[in-house]
């Protein structure tokens, strides 16, 4: 009898759940405009690249040197992001993201106070 209530009870709440799961799901259309506005973002953003940016090299050397250095300059310069690359087969420090070679040549100035051998560059896509 326990046994007969407990499955009653089962299928009850099988049932329930089937049902609730069907009654309050969503459906989700989406205009086919957004798909063309992405496909249009995507396009644009190739375009744009870190890479159109000037950055400062500070170090070109061993991996963990470099990591050293990058550690040491966010102690010094909080305000300037920078980064560790690795291009065959030294490891390269960067710093700064800047727009113009102005801005990017009067953070040299303030840069080479500190590391004498920072020099100016210009990724390459």
């Amino acid at each position: 009898m326990k046994k007969l209530t407990i499955y009653k009870m089962l299928f009850l709440a099988l049932i329930f759940s089937f049902i609730s799961n069907k009654t309050f799901s969503q459906t989700i259309e989406q205009d086919p405009k957004i798909d063309a506005l992405l496909k249009e973002k995507r396009k644009i953003n190739t375009g744009i690249t870190i890479n159109d940016l000037y950055k400062i090299q500070i170090f070109n050397g061993k991996k963990d040197e470099a990591l050293k250095t990058l550690n040491e300059f966010k102690g010094h310069f909080k305000e300037i992001d920078g980064t560790m690359i690795y291009n065959n087969p030294t490891f390269k420090v960067w710093v700064g993201s800047f727009k113009t070679r102005i801005e990017a040549e009067n953070a040299l100035l303030e840069i080479k106070k500190k590391y004498p051998l920072a020099l100016l560059i210009k990724p390459n896509k």
